[in-house]
């Protein structure tokens, strides 16, 4: 778009009767003519919501799942997705663990002591992201766990609170998925173990923590509504997806594989189960150990071999009690991590970086045009309250990219969801409030750029140099972070202290602290949180008007 090409008409309400009548809005009325008489900067804000649109829907458009059915025929789609469980919020869960359990009648306590959390995970020591030999090695990841657990019903997805060790985050209490309290530090050992406790009193239950088995404290006390006269309750074992990341320019690699955790338990006791009944492991999810096990929600009596190649998922030797597990209980996230195909709300407008390039250009061309055209001198000589003219164009840049941003946004979302969904990923599901944040966010967060490019353009007066500075502080950043230029600190920090931390606003999954995630833009996670996102770019903008209102008080048109 050249500058040599515009040509700015006289406004239909001019300067000089805005200031003679005194009004902001006809200056504003003034201004937003002056816009819309531009053919270029009309059409340069159609192009850049239509380029929103259109990235978004490819990335949408290109997901599709393929794989086997037991024909042999190829499938698509959602004809590949397996069983997804979803937790008592409505969001999608991983609920797979091996659980040696016996219902519990009305209220009750289960207390044990754990001795032992060993864990074994594929080996990628050959740094190169590839598995080597095909076997597993020693070692936990960060968040296997093993512990006690109150359960609604064998049905994944179902209500639970557990007290458990994990493996580098000390006890700790969890429940209903999203939930996690901190309980005592450190790993355990069997010179060092943990006691765990869960009480439960109608619909509350209770946690608690010792050294000695002797002095207990509360880690935390939670509510799951509903829960029937019946739960199940029990020992379980688990260990998620282990994987590891290489960056590289362009993006990064992930590699990964199943990991499984064992955890040594005695001093069992449980008050409310049958008297003299046995505990009966049960693979919730077909998450016992790998390579073995009955399979998803098929009982195995304590004692009896799991059928398999693999180890027997559970044994009880004189009052002391062994459990391996493999699989998650926790929220499903985007990444490396998750065991679904995931698409998540914003990843359709991942097209919005884009369509800021276009914004910013005509944004910043709004104010340096009447420099190139000696126009501005009539304005200010019309109006001469010069933070006034800069308002008003502030106003309309902004209004304008606001409206261009939200269409584009509630059509990419909209549409975007339906064909990520269509072609077999599991869109991860928010709440309407959610939704309204990301796409009136992001439409937010496009006008508040668009404001500061105004800005760059009444501070530097040229057309080049305000849309390079612009782009550069704007658009580059966020480049850098997903091209991986920087290592992943820094790109983390440009992400949180330039304006592109302002496209934080279209996160819509939690950076679950339960779950191991990377900050990956693509993928939609930032440093920051939406709102301490939106609120960086806004201090940009502000300081950006700040700085342009004084120079224009103290230069001359």
């Amino acid at each position: 778009m050249s500058t040599d090409a515009l040509s700015i008409p006289r406004a239909d309400v001019s300067a000089e009767d805005a200031a003679r009548r005194g009004g902001f809005g006809s200056l504003v009325r003034s201004e937003w003519t002056k816009f819309r008489s531009v053919r270029g900067w009309v059409i340069g804000m159609i192009i850049g919501g239509m380029l929103m649109v259109f990235l978004g829907l490819t990335i949408a458009k290109g997901g599709t799942i393929n794989c086997g059915s037991s024909n042999g025929a190829a499938a698509t789609g959602k004809a590949c997705l397996p069983y997804v469980p979803y937790g008592p919020g409505g969001e999608v869960v991983s609920d797979s663990f091996n659980f040696a359990h016996q219902p519990l009648t009305g209220d009750g306590t289960i207390t044990v002591r754990v001795v032992s959390l060993t864990g074994e995970h594929p080996n990628f020591s050959n740094g190169q992201g590839a598995q080597v030999g095909g076997a597993l090695v020693s070692g936990l990841a960060p968040w296997s766990k093993a512990g006690i657990i109150i359960k609604q019903s064998l049905h994944q997805g179902s209500a639970y609170a557990a007290m458990m060790v994990t493996g580098s985050n000390g006890v700790r209490m969890q429940y209903n998925y999203t939930g996690d309290i901190a309980g005592l530090p450190g790993n355990v050992s069997s010179a060092d173990p943990r006691w765990l406790r869960l009480t439960r009193s109608g619909d509350t239950i209770t946690g608690y923590d010792s050294v000695d088995g002797t002095h207990w404290s509360q880690v935390g006390t939670v509510r799951l509504a509903g829960l029937p006269a019946t739960v199940q309750v029990g020992l379980f074992a688990t260990s998620p997806t282990y994987f590891v990341t290489n960056q590289s320019f362009g993006g990064s690699n992930n590699q990964g594989g199943s990991s499984q955790a064992t955890g040594v338990f005695d001093d069992l006791t449980a008050t409310g189960t049958p008297a003299g009944g046995k505990w009966v492991d049960t693979q919730i999810g077909g998450g016992g150990p790998i390579g073995s096990g009955p399979g998803p929600g098929a009982p195995n009596v304590a004692g009896s071999p799991s059928p398999g190649n693999g180890p027997s998922g559970y044994t009880e030797t004189a009052g002391k009690y062994t459990l391996t597990g493999s699989g998650d209980i926790a929220p499903v996230t985007p990444g490396p991590g998750s065991n679904l195909p995931t698409a998540t709300l914003q990843q359709s407008l991942v097209g919005a970086f884009i369509g800021l390039i276009a914004i910013v250009v005509v944004a910043a061309m709004f104010f340096t045009a009447e420099y190139r055209r000696g126009l501005i001198r009539t304005t200010l000589a019309a109006t001469p309250r010069r933070g006034a003219v800069l308002a008003a164009k502030a106003v309309v840049a902004g209004a304008v990219t606001f409206v261009v941003g939200l269409v584009a946004s509630s059509v990419a979302v909209i549409v975007g969801a339906h064909l990520e969904s269509s072609n077999g990923q599991v869109v991860l599901p928010v709440s309407v409030l959610t939704e309204i944040r990301v796409v009136v966010g992001t439409a937010a967060m496009l006008g508040v750029a668009a404001v500061f490019a105004v800005a760059i353009g009444a501070v530097l007066r040229r057309s080049a140099a305000a849309i390079t500075i612009a782009i550069v502080v704007v658009v580059l950043p966020f480049l850098l972070a997903v091209l991986n230029v920087f290592p992943a600190g820094v790109g983390d920090w440009l992400l949180r202290v330039t304006p592109a931390a302002g496209l934080a606003i279209e996160q819509s999954i939690p950076n679950y602290h339960q779950v191991i995630s990377q900050t990956n833009p693509i993928q939609g996670y930032y440093p920051l949180s939406p709102f301490a996102g939106f609120a960086v770019i806004c201090v940009w903008a502000a300081a950006a008007l700040g700085l342009a209102l004084y120079v224009l008080r103290r230069r001359d048109a």
